[in-house]
């Protein structure tokens, strides 16, 4: 589990290998990763955007930008979270990922970036 907390926003995110969607032999590698966003600031917060960067095992990064999580651009008040599962394919047993969400607080309409902790997409057989 990794966390971070930028200006009172703190994320949590754990990654589980998906053996049932991944082969191996084409290497294809699926991952799901659950992230907890809870709001502890004093200030109604919505999230706009994500920015992820996403690395493989042989150094390919890809970029993914876009409106929301899963579809939704959820609003916290001060006190709540909001949880959800997306996922990743690398082409590697091993790999990584971070990023940012835009937020926005609903009082003043003040823009600020919350950091997406580091966390490794790992095959468990290759800590072995």
């Amino acid at each position: 589990m990794d966390t971070k907390t930028t200006e009172g926003v703190k994320i949590t995110v754990t990654a589980n290998y998906l053996p049932d969607y991944s082969s191996p032999v084409q290497q294809h590698f699926v991952f799901a990763y659950k992230i907890k966003i809870e709001n502890h600031s004093e200030f109604t917060v919505k999230l706009l955007r994500r920015h992820w960067h996403i690395h493989d095992a042989t150094g390919v990064v890809r970029e993914v930008e876009g409106e929301g999580v899963v579809g939704q651009q959820p609003v916290m008040e001060p006190g709540e979270m909001h949880e959800y599962v997306s996922g990743c394919n690398l082409k590697t047993g091993i790999g990584k990922m971070r990023g940012t969400y835009l937020m926005e607080r609903l009082i003043d309409g003040r823009q600020f970036h919350v950091t997406i902790p580091e966390f490794t997409l790992v095959v468990p057989y290759k800590l072995n």
